[in-house]
């Protein structure tokens, strides 16, 4: 059995040049590359202010908020999710997320496919990278 403690995970914190100041703390424990044969695993936490910008990968995903409120967006569709709420993000959908609280927003989220491929519209830092493949513990750019 593949098991991930959630509270003792290393996070890699990434950012965008357009926005240095704003940050995600990540990391990508469960998929193929650690050992699953079906479904992937991300883990991602969004300081108050900051934001996940919009992105697209390569599977259905579904958000589970653990801690806190963002405003998500998923193409045109812009809703408030807070702990506790989960939505479905079709694959290669553009979607994001702005933390609009006061606490850290901790939120996991379930792929439907072993490996992910996410893209966003600028490089990654510090991967330097704006497709990267989720591996463990930091993805690999493409």
């Amino acid at each position: 059995m593949l098991t991930v403690d959630t509270t003792k995970l290393e996070l890699t914190k990434v950012w965008w040049e357009s926005a240095p100041d704003q940050s995600v703390r990540v990391t990508f424990p469960i998929n193929r590359f650690a050992g699953s044969e079906d479904s992937a695993v991300v883990y991602f936490e969004i300081a108050p202010g900051d934001r996940l910008p919009l992105h697209t990968d390569s599977a259905e995903e579904i958000l589970y908020i653990v801690s806190g409120e963002v405003e998500a967006q998923v193409g045109d569709e812009r809703g408030r999710l807070s702990a506790g709420d989960l939505a479905v993000i079709p694959a290669m959908a553009p979607h994001g997320a702005v933390n609009v609280g006061d606490v850290v927003v901790r939120v996991v989220g379930f792929f439907s496919e072993p490996e992910i491929t996410s893209t966003f519209d600028e490089p990654i830092q510090p991967l330097g990278a704006a497709q990267v493949v989720q591996g463990a513990p930091v993805p690999t750019a493409v």
